[in-house]
């Protein structure tokens, strides 16, 4: 169970200021637990603090920055439990992916360990003509700097992860605001940090109201500002972010194409929990997908049957499937696209129905594209069937959105797998399932109103540290 309140952290240490923020369990609606709240002063202070860390943060070894992450691991791995139930709690995620979460954070930790010793420069060759004859020139990569994190409310454990786990390999020090919804996870990860060996102000965690935000985008003493979230937000931050690099993740209404030669059972069960775990709370979660004419209606019909026999209830029993979504006024949103897309000309084939957060899985065919569930991020357990008869204008399909974060493809076809791997315009193109998997060493981003940069470790951990050249003349 949760504890009856929680500190924030300033230069590693817990502060408990205040038990201003209410915590709710997202399936009762009952506060759980209070969280201390973060003002102006606070964040002001944890950035000098993390000023003043950044020379010790830069000078710990690789081993020290391997072993701090690892002591990480090792204390997840002993709380593994605690935390996959907060994460019930906080965010309604049903238990088993729950515990599939605190397995991803501690990987991503591990991963980070493993990439801490591995960060390597480069001996470039500089005589390239006689007028460089006899230089030689080197890079290495060294911190940027102070970081700032700011995490959403949907993967409160390993999005943050993404985040400070990188930072540490390379030794920045950050200051993170987790999501307000669910703070919990973030400052059990903080309890964990506050234990190991980082230079003090080193990390601090700020549970804080958007008011107070401001400073974690406009200080000019942070030098990268790593936003996940809405693209309305995201967007304003950058423009308000200054000479600070920026990376956004920002979600999308990823698409999944199903050629003709695909296995159908495999495909219906990879887009079952591509388009509804965890609610459909994921910004990869199917929610187009594009099937071929010659095996559309097979298809309907078994993806109609798998998608009511999930179970719906309490996150905390172990065979629910679909959960609570965050808020209730999340679920009236998507029940409200759903009604619109149904007057729209759109066909409801199963599902429609909420109870309180809870909204039931839905499957729509041929809604117009303009609408809000085509066209926007639903956010939610709902997707939209439509069919094809060429590849290629399910690719043309694919591309008819603003976002493009990644996609899924089922097909066999050589030729039409790089043919998607040419012409789809997202960071990712996942042939042979959903464009919700995700392993966490891999480069995770999109591109146009997905947003910019790329997360994954060591892709992150690029982004952290900044090329510094080296060059020596031989007289």
């Amino acid at each position: 169970m949760l504890s009856e309140q929680y500190p924030y952290y300033v230069a590693n240490r817990p502060i408990q200021a205040n038990a201003d923020l209410e915590v709710r369990d997202k399936y009762t609606g009952e506060v759980v637990t209070r969280v201390a709240l973060a003002d102006a002063d606070a964040i002001d202070r944890a950035i000098g603090q993390a000023v003043e860390a950044a020379p010790a943060l830069c000078a710990l070894s690789a081993y020290e920055r391997r072993d701090i992450l690892l002591h990480c691991v090792r204390r997840f791995e002993e709380r593994a439990e605690e935390l996959a139930m907060a994460l019930c709690i906080e965010a309604g995620k049903p238990i088993k992916d729950s515990r599939g979460e605190v397995v991803r954070l501690m990987d991503t930790f591990r991963i980070a360990a493993e990439e801490a010793t591995r960060i390597n420069g480069e001996v470039m060759n500089l005589e390239i003509g006689s007028k460089s004859k006899g230089y030689r020139g080197f890079t290495r990569h060294v911190p940027i700097g102070p970081c700032s994190f700011i995490s959403p409310f949907n993967f409160p454990l390993n999005l943050v992860a993404h985040k400070i786990a990188p930072a540490i390999a390379v030794g920045c020090p950050f200051v993170l605001k987790p999501a307000s919804r669910t703070p919990v996870g973030a400052l059990l990860i903080g309890e964990i940090l506050a234990e190991a060996d980082l230079p003090t102000g080193g990390f601090s965690i700020l549970p804080c109201n958007r008011d107070g935000a401001g400073l974690f985008t406009t200080d000019e003493r942070l030098k990268l500002l790593s936003f996940t979230g809405s693209p309305d937000v995201g967007w304003e931050l950058k423009r308000k972010a200054g000479k600070k690099k920026v990376v956004l993740e920002l979600g999308g209404n990823a698409a999944c194409v199903v050629d003709a030669d695909a296995d159908l059972d495999d495909a219906v069960a990879r887009i079952i929990f591509g388009a509804f775990y965890q609610s459909g709370q994921s910004c990869i979660s199917v929610q187009r997908i594009i099937v071929h004419e010659a095996i559309y209606a097979e298809f309907k019909e078994k993806l109609i049957r798998a998608t009511q026999a999930l179970k719906s209830g309490d996150p905390k029993n172990e065979d629910t499937f679909i959960g609570p979504m965050i808020a209730v006024s999340e679920a009236e949103r998507v029940e409200e696209w759903i009604q619109a897309a149904v007057q729209a000309g759109g066909t409801l084939l199963c599902g429609g129905a909420r109870q309180d957060a809870i909204m039931e899985a839905t499957l729509l065919e041929q809604v117009p594209k303009d609408q809000p569930i085509c066209a926007h991020e639903a956010f939610g357990p709902v997707a939209v069937l439509s069919s094809f008869s060429n590849f290629s204008d399910a690719l043309d399909e694919v591309n008819d959105s603003v976002y493009g974060l990644q996609a899924g493809v089922f097909t066999r076809d050589l030729y039409h797998m790089l043919e998607a791997w040419d012409r789809l315009e997202v960071g990712g193109v996942i042939i042979g399932d959903v464009p919700s998997w995700r392993v966490d060493h891999m480069p995770y981003g999109g591109v146009k109103d997905s947003g910019i940069g790329r997360e994954g470790v060591r892709y992150a951990m690029e982004d952290m540290t900044e090329i510094r050249n080296l060059v020596i003349r031989t007289p």
